[in-house]
Order: structure tokens, then C-alpha cells, then sequence
């Protein structure tokens, strides 16, 4: 089994949020690789068993780079494959979106558009909170972080068995 993990970012923390999943998969026995989404060339699901795409929430939306990618993510191709998205978000953030009860998170977009391409979500997205505009991570980010890529490796398991 093979997963490609693809991210964004603006400030290192996303970027801290996919190392992070991609070396606990790698820990688990799972091979990923892992990109920054401006260094991926060619995306053939032939190569992948699944996807982790991640970006940071800016102005309650994923990144334009990360949207274009997402045009590159055929349906035919990726059709009834596993996904996960995540994204970096400010508590401001999350707060304004409980208020006003909207969704102002990049990765429950991402995760609608690949819902959308009719790929099979794994898990809930994963939200990384960043302190201020540029963090760091709060704390205790990261270590949720190995927990959430730890259940993700033991559904790849289950999904694979």
C-alpha cells in the first residue's frame, strides 16, 4: 500500500502537520510520499492506494494552489479511493465559524470536492490550530496530529485486509 500526501503552506506549520502524518504512516509500515502541492509534476492514481491533501484555511478557504491541484484529481482515476484532508487553522477561525455557523475550514472544502469526485473519506478532517496568523502550532498539536495519522494507518490496514 501507497499514499501520496499533499500540502500547502504559507508559514512552515502545514507543512509541520503533513511531516508529521507522512513519518507516522511511514512508523505504521505504510509507504507515502510526500509533497509540497507547487512540486508535484504528475499525479497518476495508478501509483497511489490513497491521498492526503492539506492546506492552510485562508480567509475561510483552502489555498489557490491547493485548489488547482484539486482540478488535477481525475474522478475516473481516483474514483472509490481513500482520502483524508487537514488543514491549519486560527482559533479566531474556528470561532467565527461556530458563530456564525458556517464552514470556514480549507479541509472540510477539500474533503467536499473529493467526496464530490466520488473518493471514500477515511476520517474526519483534521483542524491543526495555529496560534496568530503565522504560529506556531498551539501545543499539542503535533502529538494530535501522530494520533490521527496512527487511526488513519489502522483503517488503510482494515480497509487493505
Amino acid at each position: 500500500m501507497k499514499g501520496i500526501v499533499v500540502y500547502n503552506t504559507s508559514y512552515g506549520n502545514t507543512k509541520k502537520i503533513a511531516e508529521t502524518i507522512a513519518e507516522t504512516l511511514k512508523e505504521s509500515g505504510i509507504e507515502v510520499d510526500l509533497f509540497d502541492v507547487k512540486d508535484v509534476k504528475k499525479l497518476s492514481a495508478k501509483d497511489y492506494d490513497f491521498l492526503v491533501l492539506g492546506s492552510p484555511t485562508k480567509f475561510g478557504t483552502m489555498s489557490f494552489a491547493i485548489r488547482f491541484f484539486l482540478g488535477k484529481v481525475k474522478s475516473e482515476e481516483w474514483m472509490n479511493k481513500p482520502f483524508v484532508a487537514f488543514d491549519t487553522e486560527n482559533p479566531e477561525n474556528i470561532e467565527k465559524a461556530r458563530a456564525e455557523n458556517k464552514e470556514w475550514s480549507a479541509a472540510e472544502k477539500i474533503a467536499a470536492k473529493l467526496r464530490d469526485k466520488k473518493m471514500n473519506q477515511l476520517l474526519p478532517v483534521l483542524k491543526a490550530v495555529v496560534l496568530g496568523w503565522k504560529g506556531p502550532l498551539k501545543e499539542g498539536e503535533v502529538d494530535r496530529t501522530k494520533d490521527y495519522a496512527r487511526e488513519l494507518a489502522i483503517k488503510l490496514k482494515e480497509k487493505k485486509g
